[in-house]
């Protein structure tokens, strides 16, 4: 389809309609733009509440294909009235406007968790499995193929509900009149969560859907999809002919259980894999997350499948609110995995819903701290963690260290961890502060090497990236080859930097 062009020849833009009254729906600001649609946050101005509209973007408005595809998604998740599916309020035309208004879920998508958190640890990810797949299990029993499963289209709310979004993909199984939304050039799904049978072009079920759902899942506990190449072509040959790493060797303190879950959900062959979001749900629900407190499992086990489903639906916060003092409980992690299971503990506190304020008390210096804190103090050092891990100001990191000295290991730890995400926070546009920066990852690589090793090349990976931004090659260059041999300290956003300055003083260099 060619591209609309303005008088000069330019592509045309897609106007932002924030502000518009479209309708009962005030749009207040975009929140996102895809290759098809706009994504607006809304005000129904009848019942008062915040919406998202999906809006068809001008380039399809008068293409019948792309109209009746982005129809097809409404109507999908329309017939799917389930509370881990993103709920469709209404579908319509205005002013020449393609629209879909929607439940709007507050919180982010499992993609943005994992790019700032890495792997997650297990409770967390079973949680999410778990809900998941009560989704696909609804979705299957209407008939309903999703085949676009991947991080991007799971919702984390703040309240820990996990909700399935957009199903511009989705058909009936065995629906041929679907087979038109081929024709018009869409990818039909993503390559790096594309089953093999879904990249062969042959038809697809529940079970493939559930194919990308196992890929989606080792992503989050590896930190990585199973596949990766350079072309999406290079990929599709990979899930065709290629076995995934065991999780088991590169996560050795993940449950067996989980992880011949997750593989067997990756069977090449789709008669190998679970053959309904009921079934998978069941084996899910059998894991035992923690052997010293079973009661949680042991509930559901002696449950009937739809018995377990109405109750994981209807209690799904209580759950996971039992399931965090589980996690509270249990005794440390091995050093080696720290930094995932420090991960997780984050998460958990994500999916216990704590809120986050709608104003921020002012930032403060490093080395001046106010008299009196306007962030509370929390019972322990971890907690005090959480809260500032949400909160996200300069006040609420230093919060922790400055209530809970490091005197034990865990405040040392936690107090560390606070530091680093204070450097972090340093770097964000809209406060980036590098002297600052500098002077927190400086705290951090000047830590005992016996004791705080992993820190201490966080911090100097800090280091470099100030120094980078301070145009100081030097500095960088000299130590750009020892931050690499211990990426695996880093989080994705450090490490990206990291590689980013590495390609540019190679480049530099050739030049």
């Amino acid at each position: 389809m060619n591209e609309q062009t303005d008088n000069d020849g330019q592509p045309l833009l897609e106007p932002d309609l924030s502000g518009r009254l479209l309708g009962d729906y005030l749009l207040l600001r975009r929140l996102g733009r895809g290759g098809m649609a706009d994504v607006y946050l809304a005000e129904q101005q009848s019942l008062k509440r915040q919406v998202a509209v999906k809006t068809l973007k001008q380039e399809f408005s008068n293409n019948q294909s792309y109209i009746r595809r982005f129809h097809n998604e409404a109507q999908a998740a329309a017939a799917l009235v389930q509370p881990n599916i993103v709920q469709i309020f209404e579908v319509g035309k205005l002013e020449g406007v393609h629209y879909i208004a929607q439940e709007y879920v507050r919180g982010q998508n499992l993609k943005q968790l994992l790019q700032r958190n890495g792997a997650l640890d297990p409770f967390l990810a079973i949680n999410i499995m778990r809900q998941v797949a009560t989704a696909l299990q609804k979705a299957g029993e209407a008939g309903i193929v999703h085949r676009d499963i991947k991080p991007e289209n799971i919702m984390i709310s703040n309240t820990g509900e996990v909700k399935v979004a957009d199903f511009g993909l989705a058909r009936l199984a065995g629906d041929p009149k679907a087979t038109d939304l081929t024709q018009i050039g869409i990818t039909m799904g993503t390559p790096l969560y594309m089953s093999p049978e879904q990249i062969e072009g042959r038809g697809v079920d529940q079970r493939s859907d559930i194919y990308s759902l196992g890929v989606t899942c080792y992503q989050m506990l590896a930190g990585r999809p199973p596949f990766d190449a350079e072309t999406a072509l290079a990929v599709a040959v990979q899930h065709l002919k290629q076995e995934p790493p065991q999780l088991s060797t590169l996560r050795p303190d993940l449950p067996k259980d989980l992880c011949r879950v997750v593989h067997r959900m990756m069977n090449k062959e789709a008669e190998d894999r679970y053959q309904s979001g009921a079934e998978l749900l069941r084996d899910l629900l059998a894991i035992d997350i923690d052997t010293s407190e079973a009661n949680w499992s042991a509930t559901f086990e002696k449950l009937s499948l739809s018995e377990a489903q109405a109750l994981y639906s209807k209690s799904r916060l209580q759950a996971t609110r039992k399931l965090d003092r589980i996690i509270k409980g249990r005794p440390g992690a091995h050093a080696y995995w720290g930094w995932i299971v420090a991960a997780g503990i984050i998460l958990t506190a994500f999916a216990v819903g704590w809120a986050i304020p709608q104003m921020y008390p002012p930032a403060y210096a490093l080395d001046h701290v106010a008299p009196t804190f306007q962030i509370a103090k929390k019972e322990n050092a971890r907690k005090q963690y959480h809260r500032a891990y949400f909160v996200n100001t300069e006040e609420a990191w230093l919060a922790v260290s400055e209530y809970f000295p490091p005197d034990t290991p865990t405040n040392r730890y936690y107090g560390n961890l606070a530091l680093v995400r204070l450097g972090g926070y340093y770097l964000e546009p809209g406060h980036e502060d590098l002297s600052k920066a500098e002077e927190v990852y400086s705290k951090l690589q000047r830590l005992d090497r016996n004791v705080e090793e992993k820190f201490r090349w966080i911090g100097l990976a800090g280091q470099v990236i100030v120094r980078s931004r301070n145009k100081d090659d030097r500095f960088s260059r000299e130590n750009l080859t020892d931050v690499l041999e211990h990426a695996n300290v880093l989080d994705r956003e450090l490490l990206e930097e990291i590689r980013s300055i590495q390609q540019r003083l190679d480049t530099k260099s050739k030049s």
